[in-house]
């Protein structure tokens, strides 16, 4: 454990020495190439306008999202009607997204536990 624990400080302290190195080339970098989202001037009142243009321009997107999720769904009842003429191939391309979404259930499961597979903590 002691062990694991000075492995990583010294990772921590790389990271740390890289980022005070490189950090400020990298941030210039982005934001020069993304000036073109920039406001300018970056008042107070022109943030909370983005951010409530944002609140509701989301908001405003439920009912499409809304009727594609009830569009999808009667798709779906309509493949489990005719599952008898269901082809071989989509029969797996079903198994595969089952399958993907599982993992990234488990996956998530995991990172939730603090990156444990047993949910054991040392």
């Amino acid at each position: 454990m002691a062990s694991k624990l000075h492995m990583l400080r010294s990772k921590a302290a790389e990271v740390s020495s890289f980022l005070s190195k490189n950090g400020t080339k990298y941030y210039k970098e982005a934001l020069e190439k993304n000036k073109q989202y920039i406001q300018d001037p970056p008042t107070i009142e022109k943030c909370q306008q983005l951010s409530n243009q944002l609140l509701y321009t989301r908001l405003a997107s439920i009912p499409n999202r809304y009727d594609a999720f009830w569009k999808e769904l009667n798709q779906l009842k309509q493949l489990v009607k005719r599952r008898k003429e269901l082809k071989t191939e989509d029969m797996g391309i079903a198994a595969l997204f089952g399958v993907e979404c599982f993992a990234w259930y488990w996956a998530g499961e995991i990172i939730g536990r603090g990156f444990t597979v047993t949910g054991y903590h040392v």
